[in-house]
């Protein structure tokens, strides 16, 4: 149960080192409102929201990705994103998202 917690802090850590080490803030959230939808990862950058679900799985079904609607309720263009998981290689859910794998980030 906690290695689905444990999967996400190492991915999101590995982000925030990434921006560090190029000498940037990292321009990312975590959203969860009060109907729990939840996305476990928001980059905002150029002004375009970019979500991510993180799930311990090698094949998160496209449910993964639904609570990504509620950006649109921000009026900023939503961006491409997809589920960091653990999957062998990168291949799309969708027109905008993909699954991409933890060992990629």
């Amino acid at each position: 149960m906690m290695s689905g917690a444990f999967l996400e802090t190492y991915a999101i850590s590995e982000i925030v080192k990434s921006y560090y080490n190029v000498g940037k803030r990292p321009p990312i959230y975590y959203y969860r409102d009060t109907d729990k939808v939840e996305i476990d990862l928001i980059i905002h950058a150029n002004d375009v929201l970019y979500p991510f679900a993180i799930k311990k799985s090698a094949a998160p079904g496209r449910e993964a990705v639904q609570h990504f609607r509620v950006l649109a309720k921000t009026k900023k263009e939503v961006g491409s994103g997809g589920v960091i998981c653990l999957t062998d290689t990168v291949y799309p859910i969708d027109g905008k998202n993909s699954y991409i794998p933890v060992w990629l980030i």
